[in-house]
């Protein structure tokens, strides 16, 4: 089975732990790995629809889409929300990475569009989002999150 394709939503403010996910990738004592789908590089425009079709054209490809949540992702509605809104039409696999170690929905931090629509949630930790990755929920309305022993498992302490 190869690599899920995921495209990474994020606030701007929150691109640093994009990167270490892409770090985590290149570093070989890391078990953690995923085809991005991300965008190559920043798009050095202002035009909306330009940005907004880019971005749906790598959305497209993924059938992951994994949104990491910190403490300004809930308020991001230019892009963000609409990120979420075409992978949800897509019909992406969804992944909600809460940075702030959360193992369930934050309600304060999570876009409300990411409620209750199957979405998988696991804090910012490779071998948790690799497991998310890789082992596809059933989940189709809902919050979905990972038990204890799953985590015990991946060798995580309660």
């Amino acid at each position: 089975m190869g690599l899920p394709r995921t495209f990474v939503g994020f606030s701007s403010t929150d691109r640093h732990m994009y990167e270490l996910m892409r770090a985590w990738k290149n570093n070989t004592r890391i078990d953690f790995n995923f085809a991005d789908c991300q965008l190559n590089m920043a798009l050095n425009s202002e035009d909306e629809d330009y940005i907004k079709r880019k971005c749906r054209e790598r959305i497209d490809i993924a059938g992951t889409f994994a949104l990491l949540i910190g403490q300004d992702t809930r308020s991001k509605h230019k892009y963000v929300r609409w990120e979420i809104q075409v992978a949800m039409e897509k019909g992406c696999k969804l992944i909600g990475i809460n940075l702030d170690g959360s193992r369930h929905l934050n309600a304060d931090l999570c876009p409300p569009i990411l409620k209750n629509v199957g979405a998988v949630f696991v804090p910012f930790s490779p071998a948790i989002i690799q497991y998310a990755l890789t082992h596809p929920t059933n989940s189709q309305l809902g919050d979905y999150y990972y038990s204890p022993d799953i985590y015990k498992y991946l060798g995580y302490k309660d």
